[in-house]
């Protein structure tokens, strides 16, 4: 196993910055006001660079598939769903498919990741509510730049399954790497309270995150997730999930069916 704190000079991280969604949030579509926007980031971003940081934490593991569970070296199990209506008419896609099935009798291996910010990027600016929104805009892109800087280290580096890469920043958003990067509570992992695992097994509170009572991170800028290095992997949208799969997910999580029922409202039939 192997396990890799960082933290990063936000400067460094500007050219991980997908800008696509700081302008999204800011619902602007003019290009005009959108230069504008961008510059005002980078400028807050070069003030503040050396007060704040972003903080990731990776760990590479042993891992086999058992059915729709990922199981770690250390035992534990990551439940995970399946689509239960193929779309497009094709197979009916589960994380686990990603990974190695255990009956084979090979090890293969995941990365388990999270990255935030320092919390002050959320607090330390509340004179009012532009300055509010463009600090949480800029934390939330931040870590998620940390993140995409931190699995570009894991491909070349960390993992080292792609150690020739060389894309563009534009390849790279766009996702032209091999392997994916599903964070929890998205389309393909949307349980929520999967961080309660994560962050017993990474140690999420050594770079700063809490989680709350349903499994949210705190910094709000947080990211969570796993590295997959299937060639063929891809994300994908769970949807909706009848109860029996509710059920099943629920034992394998080991969680009350009615908790889990208010963990997943949004995908319940």
């Amino acid at each position: 196993m192997l396990k890799r704190k960082n933290s990063y000079c936000l400067k460094e991280l500007l050219p991980y910055v997908n800008w696509v969604y700081f302008y999204h949030a800011w619902q602007v579509e003019d290009k005009t006001e959108q230069v504008r926007l961008r510059m005002e980031a980078e400028e807050i971003v070069s003030a503040i660079s050396g007060r704040y940081h972003a903080h990731t934490i990776f760990m590479l593991c042993d891992a086999n598939s058992d059915g729709d569970d990922i199981i770690i070296e250390d035992g534990t199990r990551l439940p995970m769903l399946r689509q239960q209506t193929g779309y497009g008419g094709g197979h009916s896609l589960c994380l686990a498919d990603f990974v190695r099935p255990l009956s084979h009798g090979v090890t293969d291996h995941i990365g388990l990741f999270a990255a935030t910010v320092d919390i002050g990027m959320e607090t330390d600016f509340m004179s009012d509510g532009y300055e509010r929104m463009m600090m949480q805009l800029i934390a939330d892109r931040m870590a998620e730049a940390a993140a995409e800087k931190l699995h570009e280290d894991v491909r070349k580096r960390y993992w080292g399954y792609a150690p020739d890469e060389n894309l563009t920043k534009e390849e790279l958003f766009a996702v032209k790497y091999q392997g994916i990067r599903p964070a929890v509570g998205y389309p393909s992992m949307p349980d929520q309270s999967l961080n309660f695992i994560f962050s017993d097994v990474t140690g999420m509170k050594d770079i700063g995150i809490r989680l709350t009572s349903t499994g949210a991170m705190k910094p709000h800028a947080s990211i969570s997730g796993m590295m997959i290095s299937h060639p063929k992997s891809c994300y994908f949208t769970v949807g909706k999930i009848g109860d029996d799969q509710l059920s099943d997910y629920a034992a394998r999580r080991g969680v009350p069916v009615g908790m889990m029922r208010c963990f997943l409202a949004s995908n319940l039939q």
